[in-house]
């Protein structure tokens, strides 16, 4: 093989290698992405269409508690506050929750100073990490309650403070990472929620479920919106329409439509790499012929079919094309495997660029390769019989 030959495998290797990494990073990236928003959406939610409190939640929960695809699930109560302290103010988000909150999302095993919350006291909460740092909030200390104001709705005229909000004062008892996700956030018993926006007990915004196998959510999804659509009677409207089941994949799905938006266009401007590096693949057909027209004419002279002279260029080509996608392929897992051990690259100081390998990821390199490798040894290979006849 000439020198020219062994380029265009150079060129297509490089160029497999480098689709290979980046659409393993970005599987990579997904998975990140699953964890962070682990703590903010369950394998299914269920709110209400109409208000934001669920009706008939006695029967609600007898419906999940007889469904054993259900392995936890919790009440929640999630609503936008104030919070003071010595004088700093900012805008938090109160997540009140229950008991069995940490079954169907194991947020306490994220706190990385003080405690999860006991729920003996309704004002004992869970602190995000930066509003904490923004407000000064030291961790369960006598002298370290910080005030939540909670807005009151209604309408006439304001007489005291008290018409305008609510007020309790709570007690930090451990902190957790919001890891962009849950910035901001306050996780408190839901009873907190409840006494602040003046509900009753036992009231819920919406219900968090585990499930045994999240692989399952579609289908019990439908299970559920059956089972509720039958057992609850609403007024004039099925109770079906009075509630929304979505799963985490439609919690997030503006979210995943982006992530799955970036990949689809990293891999269109990695094949027209490929297609591109194609093209040394055409040029080294065409001197390979040139190469060769001599031994070529005396091959057809001695009575060497024309379409026979045409697989041989056809086949050069696709060695060609195999030899550069699966050294690509070697040099691109090895490349992955180098990330995953030394996390040698990074995007910031703390993260490095994480890396999955994926059987499929081989499967779209390797026939992403393949459609432009064989459609340009085949095009290239189809030679006339003017070369076999001119000088």
């Amino acid at each position: 093989m000439t020198f020219i030959t062994w380029l265009a495998v150079g060129a297509m290797t490089v160029a497999v290698t480098a689709m290979f990494v980046i659409i393993s990073v970005f599987s990579g990236l997904e998975d990140l992405n699953k964890d962070l928003i682990s703590n903010l959406h369950a394998d299914l939610t269920i709110k209400s269409t109409s208000g934001k409190t669920l009706k008939d939640l006695d029967q609600i929960t007898s419906v999940l508690k007889n469904n054993k695809e259900i392995s936890h699930f919790s009440r929640v109560i999630e609503e936008k506050v104030y919070i003071s302290f010595n004088g700093k103010g900012d805008i938090a988000y109160l997540r009140g929750v229950d008991s069995a909150y940490t079954k169907v999302n194991p947020i306490d095993k994220e706190v990385f100073f003080g405690v999860y919350p006991g729920f003996k006291y309704s004002n004992e909460v869970l602190m995000e990490n930066s509003l904490d740092i923004r407000l000064s909030v030291p961790v369960a200390t006598e002298n370290g309650y910080a005030t939540i104001f909670m807005p009151k709705p209604g309408t006439g005229i304001i007489n005291k403070e008290e018409d305008i909000y609510n007020k309790k004062d709570i007690l930090v008892t451990g902190l957790f990472p919001g890891k962009d996700q849950l910035d901001n956030y306050i996780i408190a018993p839901i009873e907190l929620t409840e006494e602040l926006l003046s509900l009753p007990k036992h009231s819920a915004y919406q219900i968090v479920i585990k499930l045994k196998n999240p692989e399952n959510a579609d289908a019990v999804k439908q299970q559920l919106t059956t089972s509720l659509g039958g057992s609850l009677k609403g007024e004039k409207t099925p109770a079906g329409k009075q509630l929304e089941i979505k799963t985490k994949q439609e919690e997030n799905a503006a979210f995943w439509k982006m992530i799955n938006t970036e990949k689809l266009f990293i891999y269109l401007i990695f094949a027209l790499v490929i297609f591109i590096t194609t093209f040394n693949l055409a040029g080294a057909i065409i001197i390979l012929q040139l190469d060769k027209k001599e031994q070529a004419k005396s091959l057809v002279s001695l009575g060497f079919p024309l379409s026979h002279l045409r697989q041989v260029y056809f086949y050069t080509g696709i060695l060609i094309v195999v030899l550069g996608i699966i050294s690509g392929l070697i040099l691109g897992t090895g490349l992955c495997y180098f990330q995953q051990y030394t996390e040698f690259f990074k995007a910031n100081e703390s993260l490095p660029f994480p890396v999955k390998i994926v059987g499929k990821n081989y499967l779209i390199v390797a026939l992403t390769a393949s459609l432009f490798g064989f459609g340009i040894s085949w095009v290239f290979s189809k030679i006339s019989k003017d070369y076999i006849t001119k000088n």
